[in-house]
């Protein structure tokens, strides 16, 4: 088991995650423990979510749901102190018939511009196809050549998805204590109004508190969010 480098300050971070809410889940209590330590956020949304759950195609009513859920999403950012998210529009549970080129592009354009040394982004066995997408997008982008700036890959769980595979399951081996920032964690998922759910659920409140109790019980902590550390090049 690895524990996070107790230095955290001063890192310049990128966030990059398929839909409003996966942030949040999947490290949104680190994100906040990281801020506070001086590090700057930012985050960015490949897809805008909702469009796959209307079959009746009620484009009226998906833009509204969609405009609902960017306002959640800045809401959440706020309360985190994540410092900018970029919004882009790729189509709900349809990233495989997007140009995978055209995702890579659009993840180096903000890495290039920005310069992360550490990302965040989904976890490679997922059962959702857009988070499987995003990480090889995020993996493709970030290719270890001469003058690449991310130092550090990690993948994260988001309940309702990561858990439910079962080709490949997540195996973390980074374990964050966020005893301290579990609330602010909490509170940005409250922002997300329209994505929470009803216990058990996993993307209830009582849910989330029961996963990090439970990685907090595998390294002897009270509340821990975890992380598969993909790539790390040190000096």
């Amino acid at each position: 088991m690895k524990q996070l480098a107790t230095q955290i300050m001063n890192h310049n971070i990128l966030i990059v995650v398929a839909h409003r809410d996966d942030e949040v889940l999947g490290c949104g209590a680190t994100i906040a423990k990281y801020i506070q330590a001086g590090s700057k956020v930012r985050c960015l949304f490949m897809g805008r979510g909702k469009a796959s759950r209307y079959s009746g195609g009620n484009n009226k009513k998906i833009k509204k749901e969609q405009g609902m859920l960017d306002q959640e999403a800045k809401k959440a950012a706020k309360i985190l102190g994540i410092s900018e998210i970029i919004f882009e529009d790729f189509p709900d549970q349809q990233y495989d018939t997007v140009p995978f080129l055209k995702m890579v592009k659009v993840i180096e354009g903000v890495k290039n511009k920005f310069k992360p040394d550490i990302i965040f982004t989904h976890h490679q066995g997922d059962l959702n196809l857009d988070h499987r997408t995003v990480f090889r997008a995020v993996m493709t982008a970030c290719r270890p050549l001469k003058n690449e700036t991310v130092r550090k890959i990690y993948s994260c769980e988001v309940p309702s998805s990561t858990e439910w595979s079962t080709a490949m399951p997540f195996v973390p081996n980074v374990f964050v204590d966020v005893k301290d920032f579990f609330n602010k964690k909490i509170e940005a998922l409250k922002a997300y109004q329209s994505e929470i759910r009803d216990y058990p659920h996993p993307r209830s409140v009582r849910a989330v508190e029961i996963i990090a109790r439970r990685w907090g019980l595998v390294v002897g902590k009270e509340l821990v969010e975890a992380f598969e550390l993909i790539r790390e090049i040190t000096t």
